[in-house]
């Protein structure tokens, strides 16, 4: 192991899959981690692989669901092998449920006003900004369910609005903190997501790749600034219950 690594938030689990090991013996500090995937490419699990690494290598953990609440995240985690309960009870692992709502649906009259302003609400929302690694799974939901920046939107000005949460999590990472954002690119216009792609530190897409029958999946390294050791373009790997993530070999070909 190089001196680099000595700094970088390891995964960790490395005798239990080498995703560590893959991608460099862990994310550098002061980084913007963006994880991208359609629907079903596995991002939850992925993040939840993140978030269950982290917090067993002792660093504290913010996972920000916008799709399950308390319980089904420790069954989702359970499944998966990855038992969270003590790491929630030891409080190194703080689980938050953005409770976005239906505000997909746009309503006159009083409903107007109780519209949550998502992203204000959760840059003001101190605690969940205090842990080493902040992790938002799905953070487009948040956008496209927020208010302010959906008026943005109509008017054309996706990248002021997401200019804005930049500078925020510019300051955060500032202090050596990590911001891992996960992100379906099929439901936000490119002007959108162009921000926060250009901006990430380590860029990771995750595809589903045919091969004859099969449907391999692969995490496409788009970028890794700070890396450690050497990062490979693609990883293939699995989700199984009872394991979790599983590094398959590097070619899907």
């Amino acid at each position: 192991m190089s001196v680099g690594t000595q700094n970088l938030y390891s995964l960790g689990m490395e005798d239990h899959d080498r995703l560590n090991k893959e991608l460099g013996g862990g994310i550098p500090p002061g980084s913007i981690v963006l994880i991208e995937g359609d629907y079903g490419a596995g991002k939850s699990a992925m993040s939840q692989r993140f978030t269950y690494g982290l917090c067993e290598e002792g660093y504290s953990v913010t996972m920000l669901s916008t799709e399950l609440e308390i319980g089904g995240f420790l069954d989702q985690m359970n499944s998966l092998s990855y038992d969270m309960v003590d790491h929630i009870l030891q409080e190194r692992c703080l689980f938050l449920h953005a409770d976005i709502g239906d505000t997909n649906t746009l309503t006159g009259g009083e409903d107007d006003s109780d519209r949550k302003d998502l992203l204000k609400r959760l840059m003001e929302a101190e605690v969940m900004w205090s842990t080493d690694v902040i992790i938002v799974d799905t953070f487009d939901s948040i956008l496209r369910n927020d208010p302010k920046f959906e008026a943005l939107v109509r008017q054309n000005e996706e990248r002021q609005a997401a200019l804005e949460i930049i500078g925020f999590f510019r300051d955060l990472i500032s202090q050596g903190k990590v911001i891992v954002l996960t992100v379906d690119p099929s439901t936000l216009d490119e002007s959108a997501i162009g921000p926060f792609r250009s901006i990430a530190d380590v860029f990771l897409e995750l595809e589903m790749v045919e091969v004859g029958n099969d449907v391999r999946r692969q995490i496409s390294v788009k970028r890794f600034a700070g890396m450690g050791e050497q990062v490979g373009d693609t990883v293939g790997y699995s989700v199984r219950s009872d394991t979790g993530i599983v590094i398959e070999s590097r070619s899907v070909a």
